[in-house]
């Protein structure tokens, strides 16, 4: 929640203007806030930028399409306007907001019924790192929320992004290493589920606190499939430079 929609228009076009010229093959989503939503689409609608590698999402969206349901924004509404991509189960909306993983179950069927990428969020918090918890704490979370899915096709459908709370403002940092490992894991939990071409198929992001710093390092593990921006993406040249660590 940062940025007035017209700072954020400005910033996505300072962003697209640079990394339309690198001529890059990776995907970048830009995830605003709702009130900035249409000016976003309005800049990416102007520099023709190729849906394949340039995608609009929503940071939230209700498990209805309709109703009375005074404040929430539909699938269906952000679908209308270009969404193509909606985040759920960020830690702050579990923690700050208390969605369940039977609520998150509910926004992925709804999202997937608009046939609309959904970014699935999981990761533990200090206390389960400390306790050594944390794969059994996040393979729940998945479980909970995804395994009544049928694999066919889930790839285009669903995207993974792993949070470690615990390096997300604390002043503790997630090695490499460490995101390598949960990420194998990870997939290794898609694996058991759907099989290994499934899992394979799947993108898993790293969202520990991801900028230029330590982007290139994160992104050469095996099983870090790109990144979750968060502080990094407020600025042009710091989004650009995690940008720039996905070049193969």
């Amino acid at each position: 929640m940062n940025l007035m929609p017209s700072e954020g228009e400005v910033l996505v076009r300072d962003v697209l203007k640079e990394s339309l010229a690198l001529k890059y093959n990776q995907s970048v989503i830009f995830c605003p806030p709702a009130t900035h939503l249409m000016a976003v689409k309005k800049v990416m609608t102007e520099l023709e930028v190729s849906e394949t590698n340039y995608m609009l999402g929503a940071q939230n969206a209700s498990h209805k399409l309709s109703g009375a349901h005074t404040g929430e924004i539909s699938p269906e509404m952000l679908k209308n306007i270009g969404v193509r991509c909606v985040i759920v189960g960020h830690s702050e909306r579990r923690s700050m907001y208390h969605e369940s993983p039977e609520d998150l179950k509910k926004k992925v069927d709804t999202l997937l019924s608009e046939n609309m990428i959904c970014i699935f969020c999981c990761g533990e918090p200090l206390a389960v790192r400390e306790a050594e918890a944390h794969m059994e704490y996040v393979e729940k979370q998945i479980e909970e929320s995804l395994f009544h899915l049928k694999g066919e096709g889930l790839s285009n459908k669903i995207i993974l992004a792993y949070e470690p709370i615990w390096a997300i403002g604390t002043g503790k940092t997630a090695s490499a290493e460490q995101a390598e490992e949960m990420h194998a894991f990870i997939r290794s939990v898609l694996a058991k589920k759907w099989g290994s071409d499934v899992a394979d198929d799947i993108s898993i992001l790293y969202g520990g606190s991801v900028k230029g710093e330590n982007a290139a390092e994160l992104f050469s593990c095996e099983n870090v499939d790109g990144g979750l921006v968060g502080g990094a993406s407020l600025n042009p040249n710091a989004f650009l430079d995690v940008i720039k660590a996905l070049k193969d």
